[in-house]
């Protein structure tokens, strides 16, 4: 229940906050280009609060808290007065209507920028950069790389910490790119390793590449099979597993670690699997059959079981920070990459190469801003930042009602000298709800899915 509460708490907060910086920008700008605003609100619906400036902009917030919009003095929507036609949307000149449009996405960026500039100046926790495993058979095998190698840098990029190359790998892997890494090897050897992510399956270019897709899994300490929760209605509850159990073995297999009994259990769904554990000095065996999961394009078995954490040594945790320009470049930076990824992982799932299952919708979104909100504020805002590229992408689809479609009728306009006739308009915006209806459903469907799973 508490989880549910920081998920909806969360997301109304990420939502507030991501609408009121895209509305803002629209506002600003057409104040700034001495166009009259009539109204800025955030949310829609009856107003929960509203003010009335001097000026005589209404500044409100809506009851529902799924949006926002700027209401500016147009004469498409109403009577303008002559004395103050000269201050109406409609009358200004394309270049001015084009950049108050622009500018709600652009300040979706900016806000991103500087988020991730904010995180970058106060320092960014992680775990350094070295090898635990090799998946057998994976991408990293094939092309050399071994368990305890050391990553001191990718593409002459120093890294710092592991995560650091997660984005950077992910942007090259959808452009089908070959990387360099320098290695430290086990023995000491400082070598280059190249990596070649054409051969890494477009099916495997999701939130699990560096590690199911390329096949490198970060070190992490071994975590011991001790169960610490048993998740009430799953197979272990009913087979009779309880917390404090110690699993010893699993299908005749002897395990050592929490990870190997995760594989076992997810190689085999649907099976039925004996797997004994240590309870209170006494060995049990337990029968119990997975139950089948979907994972993306493949069934993994899960019984419901989960471990507590352990502590990291710090010899193990670095905490890179930097410079107030060297923030606002990596913030610059990684906004860019962020961005050209959202665009690339659209254009290919659009053209069928890359899953639409990795498209979210608000019940996914609404689960991370709870997680990352319980995690801690750097984690909340490196949350916002994410969104508000998506948003800020999104939003410049050339899509009818989105601002994309709207600049994509300035550039009609443009074109032919005239503006787009009303009737045009109406079936734009129809076409548009519709595809914004159907993108929509595909996310809320995928969200239920993962729900359910």
């Amino acid at each position: 229940m508490l989880e549910f509460l920081y998920s909806i708490a969360g997301f109304i907060i990420a939502l507030g906050i991501l609408v009121a910086v895209h509305e803002f920008g629209h506002f600003w700008v057409a104040r700034k280009l001495g166009i009259k605003v009539l109204k800025f609100s955030v949310g829609f619906g009856r107003a929960i609060w509203s003010r009335t400036a001097n000026d005589g902009t209404v500044y409100a917030v809506g009851v529902i808290p799924l949006g926002g919009y700027v209401k500016m003095l147009d004469e498409n929507e109403g009577d303008v007065a002559v004395e103050e036609q000269h201050r109406a949307f409609n009358r200004q000149p394309i270049w001015k209507r084009s950049l108050v449009v622009l500018a709600g996405p652009m300040f979706n960026f900016f806000f991103a920028i500087a988020a991730y500039s904010l995180v970058f100046v106060n320092g960014v926790e992680g775990i350094t950069p070295v090898v635990g495993k090799v998946v057998e058979g994976s991408v990293a095998e094939a092309d050399g790389f071994r368990n305890g190698d050391v990553l001191l840098s990718l593409d002459g990029k120093k890294l710092n910490s592991w995560q650091e190359q997660r984005l950077y790998l992910f942007s090259k892997a959808l452009a089908r790119k070959t990387v360099s890494y320098e290695v430290r090897t086990s023995d000491g050897q400082e070598i280059r390793r190249t990596l070649n992510l054409a051969n890494v399956p477009m099916s495997e270019i999701d939130a699990g590449l560096v590690a199911e897709g390329i096949g490198l899994i970060g070190w992490y300490p071994t975590v011991p099979p001790v169960i610490d929760q048993v998740i009430s209605g799953k197979p272990a509850v009913r087979a009779g597993f309880l917390p404090g159990d110690l699993i010893t073995a699993v299908d005749g297999e002897k395990v050592a670690s929490w990870n190997e009994v995760v594989q076992l259990i997810s190689d085999n769904p649907g099976k039925p699997l004996r797997i004994v554990v240590s309870r209170n000095g006494f060995f049990e065996s337990i029968s119990v059959i997975p139950e089948v999961v979907i994972d993306g394009e493949k069934q993994i078995g899960r019984i419901g079981i989960s471990v507590k954490p352990i502590e990291i040594p710090e010899d193990r945790i670095v905490n890179t920070n930097y410079g107030l320009m060297e923030s606002l470049y990596r913030g610059t930076e990684t906004t860019w990459m962020m961005s050209v990824l959202t665009l690339r992982m659209l254009v290919k799932m659009v053209t069928l190469e890359v899953s639409s299952k990795n498209i979210s919708g608000p019940i996914t979104i609404a689960q991370y801003a709870g997680k990352s909100a319980q995690v801690g504020l750097t984690s909340f805002i490196l949350f916002l930042a994410i969104v508000s590229v998506s948003l800020g992408v999104l939003n410049l689809l050339p899509i009818p009602i989105l601002d994309g479609g709207h600049l994509l009728y300035h550039l009609i306009e443009v074109i032919t000298r005239k503006p787009v006739s009303e009737k045009l308009m109406i079936i734009g915006q129809q076409v548009g709800i519709l595809l914004l209806f159907l993108l929509m459903s595909l996310a809320v469907y995928n969200d239920l899915g993962r729900l359910l799973n």
